[in-house]
């Protein structure tokens, strides 16, 4: 069995604090057998400085969120057929941001009407647990390429992300 990971990243350079020179900053959002992680490594081009930093959890920093929005924009997902049963939206919407619900119902009718906005990454996320409960979603990128319920894109890079199914 191959498992899929999914990540999006992005470069950006800013000053290093111990020497002055470039330093490279590696930022980014993957899900790992079923879990959202996030990191950051710094590779100064100048000095030894260099570190990576990475965690996982339920929400990830602000600022690495916004080094992505800035970089791809957000994705959308979306329910296919929204009229489907809530009990299993309501159910994943649960299960992925322990919702309380109340939160989830009102995820739920948002997710109905307009879609949920996020990272790609965070959308993919929900958009797995949805469709682990039978719920057929689609998360649209900013670049107007979509993964749609049953997509298997295999290795798949893109501006709005990155999809692999590495051997295990």
């Amino acid at each position: 069995m191959r498992s899929t990971v999914i990540s999006q990243g992005v470069k950006t350079t800013t000053r290093c604090e111990a020497c002055g020179g470039v330093l490279i900053l590696d930022t980014g959002q993957s899900i790992e057998r079923g879990r959202l992680w996030w990191g950051t490594e710094g590779d100064c081009q100048s000095c030894p400085v260099a570190w990576c930093e990475q965690d996982f959890g339920d929400a990830t920093p602000e600022e690495i969120r916004q080094a992505l929005l800035a970089e791809h924009g957000p994705a959308r997902l979306r329910l296919i057929e929204p009229e489907a049963s809530a009990v299993p939206v309501l159910r994943a919407l649960r299960e992925v941001h322990g919702l309380s619900l109340a939160q989830a119902r009102a995820t739920t009718d948002e997710l109905k009407t307009t879609g949920l906005v996020g990272t790609f990454v965070e959308m993919e996320l929900v958009a797995s647990r949805l469709r682990h409960h039978c719920v057929a979603v689609t998360v649209e990128a900013s670049s107007g390429w979509p993964f749609g319920a049953g997509d298997t894109p295999g290795d798949t890079n893109s501006a709005a992300g990155k999809v692999s199914n590495p051997p295990r």
